[in-house]
């Protein structure tokens, strides 16, 4: 049964086209919502819609300014549809995920990362959100972080978080 319906939108300049970016980000998205229901995240019947924004450093920081209160870029922002926790099953729209092209690059030359593998990481993180998942305490970090490592691993990716100490 497929889980999700996955849409993209293309605000900023510098993006690989709509139909690369549409082809990656439903192969990611659909590996991470098999690896959680595999996990006993249960889903809706129909298709659950998840919309993926890719941006620029200035149109995520106007966000991130008036949605969390800090004037400065960020790499993703996720925005859950409705209020929700880890196990509990998601309504027909589980929300949006936006992603600044700038950041990602910075921080992939900084990581020594591929921008794919880094822009990976952050989908697979945003999605996560959408979910319930958080990392603001220890142990939510640790829960959240190991979800994100195994996820990663099913699409042949190294433990992004391997060598750091967590949250």
């Amino acid at each position: 049964m497929k889980k999700l319906d996955v849409q993209i939108a293309i605000e900023a300049d510098g993006w690989p086209d709509e139909a690369e970016l549409e082809a990656l980000s439903t192969r990611i998205l659909d590996h991470a919502a098999d690896f959680i229901a595999a996990e006993g995240q249960p889903f809706a019947p129909m298709p659950a819609e998840v919309s993926l924004v890719f941006t620029g450093d200035t149109e995520i920081q106007a966000i991130n300014s008036e949605w969390r209160g800090q004037d400065k870029p960020t790499n993703v922002l996720s925005f859950p549809a409705y209020p929700i926790e880890p196990g509990d099953k998601p309504g027909p729209m589980l929300g949006d995920i936006v992603i600044a092209r700038q950041t990602v690059e910075r921080e992939a030359a900084e990581l020594e990362k591929t921008i794919t593998d880094h822009l990976t990481h952050l989908m697979v993180h945003g999605f996560l959100h959408l979910f319930g998942y958080d990392h603001m305490t220890e142990d939510e970090a640790e829960e959240m972080e190991g979800l994100e490592t195994r996820i990663l691993a099913g699409l042949g990716l190294s433990d992004p978080y391997a060598g750091q100490v967590p949250v």
